[in-house]
């Protein structure tokens, strides 16, 4: 069996009973420190736009976010995607001699 480390620790240095639960603490330090319109899922949906801006592939952000499905995941990729492929185009463009 692979052993799991908890990165984030509730009080008294034990995980969170559940993901529900560290979302609620969360929300709470979010509001505590004037950040009120952050959630977990905002902060999650940051870190996989990030990672997907890193170049991480669809499945390695499945792998950290947790993800049991591609398209979730794909969300974040495809948008990259498309902004590497526009600027590529983009640059194929010679603006001197285009007008």
């Amino acid at each position: 069996m692979v052993q799991v480390e908890t990165y984030v620790l509730g009080r008294g240095g034990k995980p969170y009973a559940s993901g529900d639960a560290m979302s609620a603490m969360l929300k709470r330090w979010c509001v505590d420190a004037g950040l009120s319109h952050l959630s977990a899922h905002g902060v999650r949906k940051g870190l996989a736009e990030v990672l997907a801006e890193l170049g991480c592939s669809q499945y390695e952000i499945m792998a950290i976010l947790g993800h049991s499905e591609a398209k979730t995941s794909e969300v974040y990729t495809r948008r990259v995607e498309r902004w590497n492929l526009a600027r590529g185009a983009m640059a194929k463009v010679s603006w001197s001699n285009a007008f």
